[in-house]
């Protein structure tokens, strides 16, 4: 894992967890569009080596696009963003196998 996509994952951690707090809108217009960017980087990472990641973060961007907005309800885009959380503090910790390592 690169030391950007480490930056990446904490920092979309950290905003998602800050999604639980009582904000203002713009707040959570901003975490949508770094979302988007943050997890198109990471399927764009991802696309090779792990397809199951790529999967996820490709959905995620996909879900939470600020352009054509998927109206979800507070209560369950606060499970959405635990859940978002989650799997990028997991992720860090799950160790990945490149393509190259295994042609070697």
């Amino acid at each position: 894992m690169t030391k950007k996509t480490l930056i990446i994952k904490i920092v979309l951690a950290i905003l998602f967890v800050g999604c639980l707090f009582d904000w203002s809108y713009g707040y959570y217009e901003l975490v949508r569009f770094l979302g988007m960017v943050g997890f198109g980087i990471l399927a764009y990472d991802n696309y090779e080596n792990n397809k199951t990641w790529f999967v996820i973060w490709l959905s995620s961007a996909i879900l939470i696009n600020p352009i054509f907005k998927i109206a979800l309800g507070r209560e369950f885009w606060n499970i959405v963003d635990i859940i978002w959380a989650i799997l990028l503090i997991v992720s860090i910790f799950i160790k990945t196998e490149n393509k190259e390592n295994k042609l070697n």
